[in-house]
């Protein structure tokens, strides 16, 4: 019996050139307080966003269960491994990129439409200022 191998992904030289670049840039393995140093640590997910992209993933995965799509047929259509996917579905991956979710939607028939609203800055009781979004 012949096991088969494992697709490798076909990148295309901007995104390889792209995933070299992060994995050098974080080939040191920064620390938490390095990373707040820089600027480049925005703390972790907050559970409203969270949930909001795992309602978001179980929509998307109800179409895709609609249209009669495997996650193989996901993974073909999106270029990346039936283990990413499966991952989105599952609430494995609980922070999702915006370049996974806009090809798992494409790969389904769907568009992703990212927009934005303005923020309300409400006053804490300890002097601090709290962002608020919109939900």
């Amino acid at each position: 019996m012949k096991t088969r191998r494992p697709r490798v992904p076909k990148w295309s030289a901007p995104d390889r050139a792209r995933h070299k670049a992060i994995r050098d840039e974080l080939a040191h393995r920064p620390t938490q307080k390095e990373l707040q140093a820089s600027g480049a640590y925005e703390g972790p997910i907050k559970s409203g966003a969270y949930f909001l992209v795992r309602i978001f993933v179980h929509e998307l995965k109800k179409m895709r269960l609609a249209a009669g799509l495997t996650l193989a047929v996901v993974s073909k259509r999106t270029g990346i491994d039936q283990a990413t996917p499966s991952r989105l579905e599952n609430g494995r991956q609980p922070n999702p990129t915006i370049d996974s979710l806009w090809r798992y939607a494409r790969a389904i028939g769907r568009s992703l439409v990212l927009t934005h609203t303005d923020t309300q800055v409400r006053e804490r009781g300890n002097g601090k200022a709290a962002l608020l979004g919109r939900r």
